[in-house]
């Protein structure tokens, strides 16, 4: 995370953001977790951030604003911001500067995902086997969607603090024969195959296209979501063979995850892919598969699995950010 901030008095509203290769979302936090007025503007149609930034504002009537978060697609190693998946680039100080403001953070989509966890209310989560989760215990959050993000919370003192790293980058690790075959198809085609090779929208289409290979059946060119519908209608049982082996990829990964972190807290699935198919994936693949580590089984059929619904948890962990960027209690951030 990289901040620029003079004086920093309380003051709402704030301008909270989560800022993607194809959209940004907007929002004005008018006092704490009270997210209002969202807007998502697509990111092609303005020339900077700071143009869209403007837009939004003027949308709202200009309100004045002191302090803002903005959570991006990317990493975030110092003043400079060059996109990876937008033409997007600026200076943090200079974006501060020409919108007029005390405080401005900037932060990993996902490690603002991992904070709203920290103020996610139970009716946004819906739990995937595992018993109840260990209070102040490590989480994991992990999220298939455009990428794969990878994150984690570790309890402390000062509250919960969020792990900013690239896990979803890893070699991806074949469990047996069919996806030993599925990973050499990927190796061929691509030289590394990371764990966000599978585990995402273009995962999807990745292992079809393979499994359609090893078949030796004529491929159709089918979006992910073409695929999940496909397989949950009953029309096409190599794209229900792709949804079942995809979740299972992915209870390997989360397992993984759960054992490096010892992720007795529970591990958070986001992102907007599993949401779409909630009703199949709870008995689908993934837990059985989640919990098939050998002598580890039990130990990871303790662990609670969480399914988060909220429809903008970036916005909702960009607000987190910054009211701890500012040093506020609970109680400060309140009055």
């Amino acid at each position: 995370m990289s901040t620029t901030q003079t004086n920093p008095p309380t003051a709402w509203p704030r301008l909270v953001a989560d800022i993607g290769g194809t959209n940004a979302r907007f929002a004005l936090e008018s006092a704490p977790q009270k997210i209002e007025k969202v807007e998502v503007l697509a990111c092609n149609d303005y020339n900077t951030i700071v143009d869209a930034a403007r837009e939004y504002l003027n949308r709202c009537g200009n309100p004045k604003i002191s302090h803002a978060a903005i959570a991006i697609a990317n990493p975030i190693l110092g003043d400079w911001v060059q996109m990876t998946n937008h033409h997007w680039a600026f200076s943090i100080e200079t974006t501060r500067q020409a919108l007029g403001l005390e405080t401005l953070i900037l932060l990993n989509d996902f490690t603002a995902q991992a904070l709203a966890i920290t103020k996610m209310p139970k009716e946004d989560l819906i739990q995937i086997g595992g018993s109840q989760a260990v209070e102040n215990a490590p989480k994991a959050v992990i999220g298939p969607g455009t990428g794969l993000g990878v994150s984690g919370l570790i309890h402390s003192k000062a509250g919960w603090v969020p792990l900013a790293g690239e896990g979803g980058h890893v070699s991806f690790s074949p469990f047996d024969d069919a996806e030993m075959l599925i990973w050499q198809y990927a190796k061929k085609k691509y030289g590394h195959v990371s764990a966000e090779r599978f585990l995402s929208g273009a995962g999807l289409t990745l292992i079809h296209e393979a499994l359609a290979y090893r078949e030796g059946v004529k491929r159709d060119k089918l979006s992910p979501s073409e695929i999940s519908e496909r397989a949950l209608s009953g029309t096409s049982p190599l794209c229900r063979l792709t949804l079942d082996i995809f979740c299972a990829m992915l209870g390997t990964v989360s397992s993984n995850l759960a054992l490096t972190l010892g992720a007795s807290g529970g591990v958070y699935l986001c992102g907007g892919i599993i949401p779409r198919f909630i009703n199949y994936f709870k008995s689908s693949p993934f837990r059985n598969r989640f919990e098939s580590k050998g002598r580890f089984d039990a130990y990871l059929a303790a662990i609670p699995v969480y399914v988060v619904l909220s429809e903008y948890p970036g916005i909702s962990g960009a607000a987190v950010a910054l009211s701890n960027h500012l040093g506020e209690t609970d109680a400060a951030a309140s009055s």
